[in-house]
């Protein structure tokens, strides 16, 4: 009550003083003061909820490895995604040690390092020796070789916006090649118009994942963690309109084999193995007459 009296008595002075500014002081008195929206906080709310859901992300495949543990064997798996996801998440950590004062893209990416680390430890158990050779190349060329060429070299720019720069475009080049794995599921899901073999709860994550970091690196203006999110989104939106469009489409049907094809195949697809087994059968008369039968498992 006091603080009204003393801002009518304070217009009052002001309208002896000057009467045609008097209604204007009496109307921005008692206007409420908005505070501007704080882009640190917001940029924070964003990180750590893109900071989760990626955790969630980096979590899924423990189903998968499990199963492998469980099977003692990883034929018909394949380690190139970890082994370029482990390659994006090491680049991107060591962007955000160039960068400094980031310690969610810190945080994040030092979490997926070590667990994509430790699936391709369990990948190499169990998979077959030639896989394992191969794998054992993939690590070699990319995550010691060319990330020691790259951080060698860019660690010597003495600029550090420079360095920066140049650190972020390698990344994002990487970080598409993430992203992109998706186009393989996408494919099936078009060619068998099933979705049978795609994830909705991973789409769904790597969705939201995507818009997080996106809105993240917008809000702290730094392009090279907005931009690889907008492909991302991209795909993520896609999975989520091709489930949508393909969602009570039954299973596919296992097309027929002819005879002069091989009897037993195995089709992975999205971490499931079908063994499809062949029986031929002969009968003999005036003529040959062969049948072949498959059946799935």
């Amino acid at each position: 009550m006091q603080k009204t009296e003393d801002k009518l008595s304070e217009v009052l002075k002001c309208a002896l003083r000057s009467p045609s500014n008097s209604l204007k002081s009496f109307s921005n008195s008692f206007r409420p003061t908005m505070a501007a929206p704080d882009l640190h906080t917001l940029a924070s709310v964003f990180g750590i909820l893109g900071t989760s859901v990626s955790f969630l992300v980096l979590l899924a495949p423990l189903l998968t490895f499990y199963e492998i543990y469980k099977r003692k064997s990883a034929d018909g798996f394949q380690s190139l995604p970890y082994s370029v996801a482990l390659f994006s998440a090491m680049l991107m950590l060591y962007y955000a040690y160039l960068k400094t004062n980031s310690p969610l893209l810190l945080g994040i990416n030092t979490f997926g390092s070590i667990m994509e680390t430790i699936y391709l430890i369990v990948y190499m158990i169990y998979a077959p020796s030639k896989s394992r050779i191969f794998t054992a190349k993939l690590l070699v060329l990319f995550n010691i070789l060319a990330y020691g060429v790259i951080v060698g070299i860019t660690y010597q720019i003495p600029n550090h916006f420079l360095q920066l720069k140049v650190v972020g475009c390698i990344n994002v080049i990487f970080s598409v090649c993430v992203f992109a794995a998706p186009l393989s599921i996408l494919r099936l899901v078009v060619r068998t118009k099933s979705t049978e073999y795609m994830s909705l709860p991973l789409s769904l994550c790597l969705t939201l994942c995507a818009i997080m970091w996106f809105c993240y690196g917008i809000l702290i203006n730094d392009l090279f963690v907005a931009a690889p999110n907008i492909l991302g989104l991209t795909f993520g939106m896609a999975q989520m309109i091709l489930f949508v469009v393909y969602r009570n489409t039954p299973r596919p049907i296992l097309p027929e084999f002819k005879l002069n094809e091989m009897p037993n195949r195995v089709a992975a697809a999205s971490d499931e193995v079908i063994v499809v087994k062949c029986e031929t059968e002969m009968k003999t008369g005036e003529g040959e007459n062969k049948q072949t039968t498959c059946e799935a498992s």
